[in-house]
């Protein structure tokens, strides 16, 4: 039979003790040095990293999870629809800026959809039995009940941007007023002068926060804000179509469209061609992501920037964050960190 350092197949698991008698040190000395702490000193970190080496000893990460209660399990939250969550590239870049940044830690991602009563139903039952660390939620609406459950279950948890200007969650989200005045300030930059909106979903705040920018914008460059020319929209494509052939109807004047995302503005772009205007000749359309929508467009869209990958990053650093310092309610006595990141105009044909 051949004899080597390593385990056979079916062999009994190293201790934590063992680790340490082989090391020459104590078992606390062991667990410091293998969860990173820096009170250990380097010949003590080197002895410890060959013992295991030697034992081939691997930490029992459910075990030291159960005894400082934790999952060491994150849920990304979606509170819409499976269809809205792959036909936008939204969640797709907020995904993937998770994921590279969860990619440096230990924890597991969950990713669970809550677009349906039944589906917050089976969601509160699955938080309320403590399977998870903390919560990034995502595509928040005014009323939305899920971050009063949170706060109620005292689950740490961050928001994609917030429910109003008092909200007291964590957040995270992008300059949503600046981004839309600069894009109607690039519009009266190009001579337009008649310019509509088509909005996000109003009881998200930062379909808000675009439609002050907007009316800002054009009070700033003297130009009056017809409600006439603001439409309701709700960041889908067919949304934008409708709501750009009702423009259309109502204000047939109109030279310029800012719509509240890339999907949005695809739609409006559909009903303008249909109704023979010519983009950018007739209508110049600006739209809101600067996704791979705008690239693709014909002709190519300008679009508001916003770094929703960086976002999704700045989401996780944030949540954990607030997993490592949280206390039961009542006892917290620090400000909640609310991030807001710049955007930027790419400019294209489109304007």
């Amino acid at each position: 039979m051949a004899v080597n350092g390593g385990r056979s197949r079916g062999a009994r698991r190293p201790t934590l003790e063992e680790v340490a008698a082989r090391a020459g040190v104590g078992r606390g000395t062991v667990s410091r040095v293998i969860n990173g702490s820096p009170r250990v000193s380097d010949a003590t970190r080197a002895a410890v990293e060959a013992a295991v080496a030697e034992l081939g000893y691997v930490p029992n990460t459910a075990a030291r999870a159960l005894a400082a209660n934790r999952t060491d399990a994150i849920a990304l939250v979606v509170p819409e629809p499976e269809t809205r969550f792959f036909a936008e590239p939204y969640f797709s870049d907020m995904l993937r800026g998770v994921g590279a940044e969860i990619t440096d830690t230990e924890m597991q991602l969950l990713l669970i959809f809550a677009g349906s009563d039944r589906e917050r139903q089976r969601l509160a039952q699955y938080l309320a039995a403590h399977r998870v660390d903390g919560v990034l939620l995502v595509s928040v609406h005014a009323d939305d009940p899920l971050p009063d459950m949170l706060t109620q279950l005292e689950i740490p948890a961050v928001i994609s941007g917030p429910r109003s200007a008092t909200e007291t969650l964590a957040s995270v989200d992008s300059d949503n007023y600046g981004g839309a005045r600069s894009a109607v300030e690039h519009l009266m930059s190009r001579g337009r002068r008649r310019i509509a909106h088509i909005t996000g979903h109003l009881d998200v705040y930062g379909a808000q926060r675009r439609v002050d920018g907007y009316r800002d914008a054009l009070r700033g460059g003297g130009l009056a804000g017809a409600d006439e020319l603001i439409e309701p929209g709700d960041f889908t494509e067919e949304g934008g179509r409708r709501a750009m052939t009702e423009l259309l109807r109502r204000c047939p004047d109109l030279d310029a469209v800012f719509a509240a995302s890339d999907v949005t503005a695809a739609g409006a772009r559909q009903a303008l061609r249909e109704a023979g205007r010519r983009i950018p000749d007739d209508v110049a359309l600006v739209g809101y992501d600067d996704s791979a929508i705008a690239r693709h467009l014909d002709p190519p869209l300008t679009s508001v920037r916003q770094p929703i990958e960086e976002m999704g990053r700045a989401m996780i650093d944030l949540l954990l964050t607030e997993i490592a310092t949280h206390r039961p309610t009542g006892t917290r006595d620090r400000e909640r960190h609310q991030v807001v990141l710049a955007t930027e105009l790419v400019e294209r044909a489109s304007s």
